[in-house]
Formats: structure tokens, C-alpha cells, sequence
């Protein structure tokens, strides 16, 4: 498909797309095929990247969302490799080489990437595995290599190579149009789902700029970011206030906290168990496991308490049902998904293996974090997409060594960004400014401006959440008002730039809710 025929993801992206193809007869070989990169993208679904620590628990997590155990979760050569997790009509791998070159791999017997390829990795770019799962027809999930790793190559690649593979047309893919910073430019994903486990470290922070840079620029922020407290069952309720013992509620407040910390990097953090997930949406869970937790149910309470008090005594107790088979449900559950399962059999014997699992996957959290994607991600998926491209063709002139090319694109975008109709870039725009620190802002007024851009309905751009049109439209106005004179008098040029834009999205506020909208 090229950018001419390409279907997109709505009126930012399709704004965007048009001033790439209008702008292509008018710069030289170089960034036109970079635009058509740029085009290419706009159509593609939206890249998401897991991205986060070793060992923090990315790849479980992957398998989870995608609802099939495809991402090896062991140690191997495909986890030191970024894999792009894509809608395919038929499922396969392709081993993308440096070079170019590519080779088709099956998937092993259990339906997983090989752990090990048969090639020399560091010859290879990345691995691209196409699937039938509905859930990728208009999401890309990229996972990633962990950062924090001793294997300095993993870590280059997740910095380098964060979603910096999509399929290029042959005409691109074949040339040697685009120099190494033009290919960075027009590579990266458009969103970052960051995993982090109980402590927030400061390389959790150069994570996320790592983000940045992989991603044309883009920052990472509440618009296109969000981050999850992996394994939340390995909390220890009785070290948080007010959790009342209460492992989930632990979790959620320690969320809370990390969110303070990550802020305003990321949208919001949840709480999540990814191997409870992983095992209850990707068929990890059988008929015999409940069949085993059944009769498990049926120990004396002490004997349960016991068992449950650390995995050796899980294993090693006297029970009738087997150590193997025990192993098991430590390996898919852990000792919290197995207290969980249980309690539900004391509250109902006769609950179906179909009805377990689905508690189980009701307690691991991933609906939440499948709703926040929703609403954080696909809800915004034209903006985010429109942005992001905007970025890289912003960086594809720069690059070109050509001060009129340059000042070409430059005009064509600011006639794009004067329309009305994106003004929703200019927000965006204005976001990244703010929550990157480009633009110092008091705390208040960038908690303001990641309101007013953060979407989610007026009223809550607003901050007045179910509150009557009348009371809207007064306070649109008089903070419309505000901004206007903070951007004359006051300002410094960058708040300046930020609180013009911030005073149009204000009256635009103020139109709509007039127009009952």
C-alpha cells in the first residue's frame, strides 16, 4: 500500500497525510521517501511498546493483552531482541537481518517464538511476528529487550530499536534514501506502556527518555503513556498504610504513589498480575487445574494455611495431590492466583473451571489496564499518530540540509496548525513542551495544561466533571480570559507559546459547550 492509498485512523492523521503528499514534489529524494515512510505509518495501527526493567515481567505481560502465550517469557535470544507483535493473516516470524534480508521461521511446538533462533543475533535487527488475533487489527504491541540488563547489546537494541521496524515499502526499503537520522526520525513507536515492579528507580526515568529519544522526539507523557505496577501480588500489604492487610488495595495505593513519581511521564499507573493474566487469557488455565485446586479446597484449614505460607512448603506438603502437579499451579498461579482460586471454591464447590478462570482473570487487574489503553491510547489513536508523524516530518526537514526545503515544511505546517480543526496538535504540542520540562511551568498551571490535553469529555477538560452546562461555559470563558493575559503579561516566550495554545483550546471549550456539544 502507498500513502496515496491509505485508509487513516481519523481527521489529524488525514491532515497530516495530506500535507506529506503535497510536500513531496517540493523537497528533495531524501525526505520524500522519508514522507513516505511518514504515509506509510499514519495507515498502519498504532505502536504501542512494552518497555521496562529486566525481569520486570514485559513479556508475560505482552502474552496477556495479545491473549495468546506467544512472547518467550525464559531467558533466550529472542528476549534480548525487540519483536514487533502484528495483525497477520496468517501467523508467522520473520527474522529481520540488519542488511535488510529477511527469513520466515515457524512457531515451535507450543505456539511461542523459538528461544532460540538458529542465527547469529547480532546480525539481526529485530523479529516481526504476524498473527490472526483480532486485538492487534488496529494496535502493534513491540516488546521490548529490558533495560538495566548487563547485556549492553539488549539494552541498545530497546533504546535504539524501540519500535523502530516497521515494514518499509520496497521503494524505501532498497535504497539508501534515508541517512541514519532521517530513519530515526520516521521510526518508533507512538506509545509506551511501561512496566515497572514495587520500586520506582531513577533508571525507570531514563527508561522513559530513552522512549524519547528512540521515538523521533516524542515524548513521553499522559498522552501516550502509561505505566503498570507488574506482580502486584508479591506486595507486602502489612508495609503499606492504610491497606488494611489487603494485598490488591496495597497495590493500588503504592500505584498511586509511583504515579506522583512518574508524573507527568505517564498518564496514570495500575496495578496488575501479569502472570495470573497471562495464564487465565491464554488458555494457561485447564479443566485439570481446577480439578486440582478442587481437591485442594478440601484440606483442613491449617494444612491450606500452611502450604500457602511459602512455595517450598506448597510443593513439599503431604497432600494427595501431586508435587508435579502442584508445580504446576505454582508455575502458571503463585501461591496469591491459588489463595484466590480457593476462595472462591469456599464461597461456591460447584463453580465451573470456565467461571474460575474468569475470576481469576478478574483479580489480575488486566481489565483495568486493557481500559486505560482504551481510553488513554485508542481513544486518542489519531492525535497520538498525527503527532507523532508531525514530529517525524518536522525531523526529516531538519535533516535535510536544506534551508529552503526546511522552510518549506516549516510554512506547511504552521497553515496546518492555524486551521481549527487541529487544533488538537497545538495542544498536543504544548503538552509535550510542558510535562518534558521544555517549557517550566508552576505545578498548578501544568497540572491545568495536562487536563485541558489530556481529553476525556468537556466537562472533564474542564475540570468540572458532571457539573451543569452553565457553570462550564462561565469557567471556559474566564480561564480563556486567564490564559490570554498570562500570555501577555508575565510570561516567559516558551510559557508564552504554551499559554496562547492553551487559551484557544479554552474558547474552543467555551464554542462547544455553547453549541451543546
Amino acid at each position: 500500500m502507498t500513502g496515496s492509498e491509505g485508509h487513516w485512523p481519523g481527521p489529524l492523521s488525514a491532515a497530516v497525510a495530506n500535507l506529506c503528499q503535497r510536500l513531496q514534489p517540493q523537497v528533495g529524494p531524501r525526505t520524500a521517501a522519508g514522507f513516505r515512510e511518514v504515509l506509510r505509518r499514519l495507515s498502519a495501527p498504532l505502536q504501542v511498546a512494552v518497555a521496562g526493567r529486566i525481569k520486570s515481567g514485559k513479556s508475560t505481560l505482552v502474552n496477556a493483552l495479545i491473549g495468546r502465550r506467544v512472547a518467550p517469557t525464559d531467558v533466550g535470544e529472542c528476549t534480548r531482541l525487540v519483536t514487533r507483535f502484528q495483525y497477520g493473516t496468517v501467523d508467522r516470524v520473520e527474522v529481520v537481518f540488519t542488511d535488510g534480508r529477511k527469513q520466515v521461521l515457524p512457531f515451535d511446538s507450543s505456539g511461542t517464538i523459538p528461544p532460540e533462533l538458529g542465527v547469529d543475533i547480532s546480525t539481526v535487527s529485530h523479529l516481526e511476528a504476524y498473527l490472526t488475533n483480532a486485538v492487534l487489527r488496529d494496535l502493534t504491541v513491540i516488546d521490548t529487550p529490558g533495560l538495566g540488563s548487563l547485556d549492553a547489546a539488549s539494552v541498545a537494541r530497546t533504546e535504539q530499536l524501540l519500535g523502530a521496524a516497521a515494514e518499509a515499502e520496497p521503494e524505501v526499503a532498497e535504497s539508501d534514501d534515508l541517512d541514519p537520522v532521517s530513519r530515526n526520525a520516521v521510526a518508533g513507536a507512538e506509545a509506551v506502556l511501561y512496566v515497572v515492579t514495587q520500586g520506582v528507580r531513577a533508571d525507570d526515568q531514563q527508561a522513559l527518555a530513552a522512549f524519547t529519544a528512540a521515538t523521533a522526539s516524542r515524548e513521553a507523557g499522559p498522552v501516550n503513556a502509561i505505566a503498570v505496577l507488574n506482580k502486584a501480588d508479591t506486595v507486602v500489604a502489612d508495609t503499606v498504610e492504610g491497606s488494611g492487610g489487603d494485598v490488591w488495595k496495597a497495590a493500588t495505593l503504592l500505584a498511586e504513589k509511583q504515579a506522583l513519581s512518574l508524573k507527568p511521564r505517564v498518564a496514570d499507573v495500575l496495578p496488575v498480575i501479569g502472570l495470573l493474566a497471562e495464564t487465565s487469557e491464554t488458555g494457561g488455565f485447564t479443566s485439570a487445574d481446577a480439578d486440582a485446586l478442587r481437591q485442594l479446597a478440601q484440606l483442613d484449614e491449617a494444612s491450606r494455611m500452611t502450604m500457602l505460607m511459602s512455595a517450598d512448603l506448597f510443593t513439599a506438603w503431604d497432600c494427595p495431590v501431586s508435587a508435579s502437579v502442584r508445580s504446576r499451579l505454582l508455575e502458571k498461579l503463585d501461591l496469591h492466583g491459588i489463595a484466590v482460586a480457593l476462595h472462591a471454591l469456599d464461597a461456591e464447590p460447584a463453580i465451573t473451571a470456565g467461571a474460575l478462570r474468569r475470576t481469576l482473570l478478574d483479580s489480575s487487574g488486566l481489565a483495568g489496564v486493557r481500559g486505560r489503553i482504551d481510553a488513554v491510547f485508542r481513544a486518542r489513536s489519531d492525535g497520538i499518530k498525527a503527532a507523532a508523524a508531525l514530529a517525524s516530518v518536522t525531523a526529516l526537514a531538519q535533516a535535510s540540509g536544506d534551508p529552503g526545503e526546511r522552510q518549506r515544511v516549516h510554512d506547511a505546517i504552521e497553515v496546518l496548525l492555524a486551521k481549527p480543526e487541529a487544533h488538537q496538535l497545538r495542544l498536543l504540542e504544548a503538552l509535550t513542551l510542558v510535562t518534558s520540562g521544555a517549557v517550566d511551568m508552576p505545578v498548578d498551571l501544568t497540572e491545568e495544561v495536562i487536563r485541558v490535553g489530556s481529553g476525556g469529555g468537556v466537562d472533564a477538560q474542564l475540570g468540572l466533571r458532571g457539573r451543569p452546562r452553565q457553570e462550564l461555559e462561565a469557567y471556559a470563558l474566564e480561564r480563556a480570559g486567564w490564559w490570554r493575559s498570562f500570555a501577555s503579561f508575565g510570561a516567559t516566550p516558551g510559557q508564552s507559546r504554551v499559554a496562547h495554545v492553551v487559551h484557544r483550546a479554552y474558547f474552543l471549550l467555551w464554542q462547544q459547550v455553547r453549541e451543546g456539544g
